[in-house]
């Protein structure tokens, strides 16, 4: 079996030669189990490439494959001064993005801490009278108040939103602890304008987008070979562009002057993928987490490779392998109980711990759970957490080569962002290795013909973007999408 963690010295994890016989025969099950072999990667690309072609029909599938209204590809010639914001669910972030025309950009940003209350005010004014008044903060920070012409704005709203253009979003509901009346089923885009206007701001909203779109285009201004953007991080997503012409939920929805062979970006939202479990090489465990989590049935992609749910795994084997008399006996596990007390953290820093002693890890179980632990034990917590960590990387990939086999691409930068793909140890290289077994790459790493590459900053350059394609678009009168929209 190939196993991939972190690039660090082998014998800094010690010998296993002093864990016993039943916890080896343990680590020996956990391996066949968590283990994804070249052949099963292969068999869910194959399933995922018939999955996206299904979102992209009138019917419709379990992946939504939801046009993002981006009809051209950036030519990183754009220039100009932009605004974008995201509003996420702790803080507002207000960025000023300067287009250089020349593939590259600037930006100056600050962050605005949503107040405690606001994500379940009653009023939603509240909301975008806050969002409205950092904006004229930002401005007066930037001495832009006085500008004679009126800046773009791109939004990132990374919540569930329809969108016949590409400068509406209408909020089908709340999440990220959000749960304000009177916006869901409603367009947030002039909600938000309305205030703008009344401070007298010469901001004008002309793109609203999701994260992954503006990953995808943020990374293209600046490096054509760039054909997708993806997110590892608490989900998982990916964002492309197809063509009109092989997207069959659009016929006859397009106003005249889009022509067939334009190109249309694609927000995934792959985390559904194969909710009918014909090929995810699912566990017990994640049978379990699927079951005890608000929609079982649902995200199942998702699930097996999100930073959300990492934890979570490693929290249900540790339970289950005490509960067999087999690790941790005779010790209160109240807080180990708990589900979803471990975060994604807890196996990234297990996985990064330097002692061959595992010192860290000893001390992550006495200070948070109350629980000691041998150092048998901690070798086997610790393979688990790489097994855990490879295999949500090596599945995760499938949804990169999917899309990739499906339009034909051979070779290409792939645009990685997320809280997973960034801090994870040993996610990038379990990432590049499921790219080389499902294409049976060989030689040299480095002369991979698909390679993923670190993202331009999606929700802010990417926004920005956006938004210069949009007016540009506005400009010469051309239509932003649905006959009518």
């Amino acid at each position: 079996m190939v196993h991939l963690g972190p690039k660090k010295p082998q014998a800094r994890k010690g010998s296993m030669a002093d864990v016993p016989k039943e916890l080896m025969d343990e680590i020996h099950q956990l391996e066949d189990m968590f283990t994804v072999d070249s052949e099963t990667l292969r068999k869910v690309v194959k399933h995922f490439i018939d999955e996206l072609n299904k979102g992209l029909t009138k019917k419709g599938g379990n992946i939504p494959m939801i046009p993002g209204w981006v009809m051209e590809f950036p030519t990183g010639k754009e220039s100009g001064n932009y605004l974008a914001i995201d509003l996420g669910g702790t803080n507002l972030r207000v960025v000023l993005v300067k287009l250089s025309g020349n593939h590259t950009f600037d930006t100056t940003q600050s962050k605005y801490k949503l107040p405690h209350d606001m994500r379940t005010t009653k009023h939603q004014e509240e909301l975008w009278s806050f969002i409205a008044d950092s904006l004229k903060d930002f401005m007066v920070e930037q001495e832009l108040l006085n500008t004679k012409d009126t800046l773009p704005l791109g939004f990132t709203f990374s919540y569930p939103a329809s969108q016949n253009k590409i400068n509406e979003g209408i909020l089908q509901r709340w999440t990220k602890g959000f749960d304000i009346p009177n916006v869901e089923g409603h367009d947030v885009v002039p909600l938000l304008q309305n205030e703008i206007s009344k401070r007298e701001l010469p901001i004008e909203i002309v793109a609203l987008i999701n994260d992954t779109v503006g990953t995808l285009v943020a990374s293209y201004y600046t490096d054509p070979e760039t054909k997708m953007g993806v997110i590892f991080g608490t989900g998982v997503n990916g964002a492309f562009y197809d063509v009109v012409s092989d997207i069959e939920k659009l016929e006859g929805k397009l106003a005249d002057d889009i022509p067939s062979n334009s190109p249309m970006a694609i927000n995934c939202e792959y985390g559904s993928f194969d909710n009918e479990h014909l090929v995810l090489p699912r566990t017990k465990y994640d049978v379990a987490v699927d079951e005890q989590s608000p929609r079982p049935g649902q995200q199942a992609f998702e699930k097996m490779t999100s930073g959300y749910y990492l934890g979570e795994l490693l929290r249900l084997v540790l339970l289950e392998l005490n509960e067999k008399g087999l690790m941790l006996k005779d010790q209160d596990l109240t807080k180990l109980k708990q589900p979803y007390i471990m975060d994604t953290s807890y196996p990234a820093r297990i996985e990064d711990d330097p002692f061959e002693n595992l010192e860290d890890t000893d001390d992550i179980f006495q200070k948070d759970f109350g629980v000691k632990t041998t150092l048998p034990e901690r070798k086997l917590i610790r393979r688990l957490c790489e097994l855990i960590g490879t295999r949500a990387a090596r599945l995760a990939v499938c949804g990169i080569a999917a899309i990739c086999q499906k339009r034909g691409y051979k070779t290409g930068h792939i645009a990685a962002d997320g809280s997973v793909y960034n801090k994870y140890p040993g996610f990038k290289e379990a990432a590049a290795k499921g790219l080389r077994d499902i294409y049976g790459w060989t030689g040299d790493a480095s002369n991979d013909p698909i390679t993923i590459v670190p993202a331009e900053d999606g929700s802010g350059a990417g926004a920005a973007v956006i938004a210069a394609l949009s007016e540009k678009r506005i400009a010469e009168g051309k239509s932003l999408g649905i006959i009518g929209a």
